[in-house]
């Protein structure tokens, strides 16, 4: 076979293969692109923003750069399998800096605890806090380590599409005891309020109540104490970029400013999209990396719908939303680590008032993110760029974002230079506000929940939208919103779990 023959052959091949288009370009939707490309897929990815991200977008404001969305990368695994399903390797690509400590969590009485992955000063850091609390620590690790073996190795990237796929995890479920609330499993091994909010706060990372998640997400803790916490040099901006240019590198492409307003559906199966513009894209399945809420209530005809009806996706109980506030100043703050929560006077009763009550509280717990303790570049020199995150309840509340925003910055600004910025008003050069408002209005969250169904029990695996869609052929979900959830960790499963459900791109009968 010539040259020019092998080359006619290869490019039949290509456009013989199915089309898949991924809607969004989040971590989710750019991971699953890399993995339908291994399989043999032409990839376009649909992003409605003018630049790839999704939530993870990068904001660049006079020298200043913000990363939009997730910050505590870990399982850094997930992302080598991508570089090497591109024939490529991440180190190569992009720098992961470990953290120590991975965040610091401070209390209200301005007493703090350096987490990290050193069991040693970990264990010290639990007992300077409370001296008879070693046993205690000893076995929430190995209940920890448990839940990590069944939740994440176990059931994390297989998707539950069946209800065999259900009834074959409950055993885990029961040697777990996943009735049982982070909280409760927690507060089982420690008696100090403080240990007890340090060690199930990171359920709020994934956009969970620590005293309703199950207790199953108490593999966080065994997940950064196997992998830790990482910072991506340039932000994860770096990251988003890198997984871009994997999937151009393996032929596949990815369009910005193309807002999907409905997915076609012909004979109960996806065959494409129509963009806001009026403009039908076609293709032979169709992959959702945007919140499936607002897909299935926005994009997807009611009479196409029987699982996912209006009444079911009102019916659910979504995550908290967020308020964001970013921010620039003209020194350096080195007294600040890169991760630090800061945690208001009160945590439960602040929590029944974020998910229960829906009511926006006056005070607050507050995730405070200084990329530049680690990466100089984030900002101008001699400068710090920061983003300050407050948990608060999502649009159920009515809250009235427009006349709210700028008192809640205020009182937050007001926190922080009384605690951890002193001077703050003084040294600040840059400034602007996400709310739930903006989630919902700008990326399309449903009741501006940022993460979705919030990660309840029987919100959670089988009971979380399928990864394949309940109600349409060829349509798959994949991101926060589906299996197994949110986090890094989970978009990034959520995309190796739709894998099991893909059809075979060799064998996949076209409808183009």
């Amino acid at each position: 076979m010539t040259d020019s023959t092998l080359q006619q052959s290869t490019q039949n091949a290509v456009s013989q293969a199915p089309v898949a288009l991924v809607i969004g370009s989040g971590f989710g939707g750019l991971a699953a692109a890399i993995r339908l490309s291994a399989k043999g897929y032409r990839v376009q990815v649909l992003e409605k923003l003018n630049a790839p991200g999704g939530r993870a977008r990068v904001i660049h404001v006079d020298g200043y750069t913000f990363d939009a969305g997730p910050t505590i990368v870990t399982v850094p695994f997930l992302l080598e399998e991508l570089w090497a399903l591109a024939g490529r390797q991440l180190a190569d690509d992009v720098e992961l800096r470990l953290l120590d400590p991975f965040y610091r969590i401070r209390f209200d009485d301005g007493d703090h605890f350096d987490y990290s992955g050193d069991p040693e000063r970990m264990r010290q850091e639990v007992l300077r806090i409370d001296p008879n609390a070693g046993p205690g620590y000893a076995a929430f690790m190995a209940e920890a380590d448990l839940c990590y073996a069944l939740g994440f190795e176990a059931l994390g990237c297989e998707a539950f599409v069946r209800m065999g796929d259900l009834f074959k995890a409950i055993p885990s479920m029961i040697r777990m005891k996943g009735w049982r609330s982070l909280h409760a499993m927690v507060a089982t091994h420690f008696k100090h309020p403080k240990l007890r909010q340090a060690m199930s706060l990171q359920a709020l990372l994934i956009g969970g109540n620590p005293f309703s998640v199950t207790c199953v997400f108490s593999l966080i803790n065994a997940l950064e104490r196997r992998f830790g916490v990482h910072w991506a040099m340039g932000g994860t901006g770096a990251l988003v970029n890198g997984l871009v240019d994997l999937i151009e590198g393996m032929g596949g492409s990815l369009r910005t400013g193309a807002e999907v307003r409905r997915i076609e559906v012909t004979d109960g199966r996806a065959c494409g999209v129509m963009l806001s513009t009026g403009e039908t894209i076609s293709a032979d399945i169709v992959v959702c990396n945007a919140d499936t809420a607002w897909t299935y209530k926005n994009l997807v005809d009611p009479k196409d719908r029987k699982v996912w009806t209006d009444a079911k996706i009102e019916n659910g109980k979504y995550s908290m939303g967020l308020f964001v506030w970013y921010f620039g100043t003209n020194k350096r703050f080195d007294d600040v680590p890169h991760h630090m929560m800061l945690l208001g006077p009160r945590y439960e009763a602040l929590l029944k008032d974020i998910f229960k009550k829906h009511h926006l509280a006056e005070d607050f717990s507050l995730y405070l993110h200084r990329p530049t303790a680690t990466d100089a570049a984030m900002a101008p020199e001699g400068c710090d760029t920061f983003y300050v995150l407050a948990p608060v309840p999502n649009l159920q509340s009515g809250t009235d974002w427009a006349a709210h925003a700028e008192p809640y910055r205020a009182a937050i600004a007001k926190a922080l230079e009384e605690t951890v910025l002193p001077n703050l008003s003084e040294h600040l050069t840059v400034s602007f506000m996400t709310t739930p408002q903006d989630f919902q209005d700008n990326l399309l969250s449903f009741q501006g929940a940022a993460f979705g169904l919030e990660p309840l029990l029987l919100q959670s695996a089988w009971f979380r939208p399928h990864n394949l869609s309940e109600d349409i052929g060829n349509l798959f979900m994949v991101g926060a919103s589906t299996h197994p959830g949110a986090g890094i960790p989970g978009v990034l499963m959520s995309a190796k779990a739709l894998e099991t459900v893909l059809p075979d791109a060799a064998t996949f009968k076209r409808s183009l």
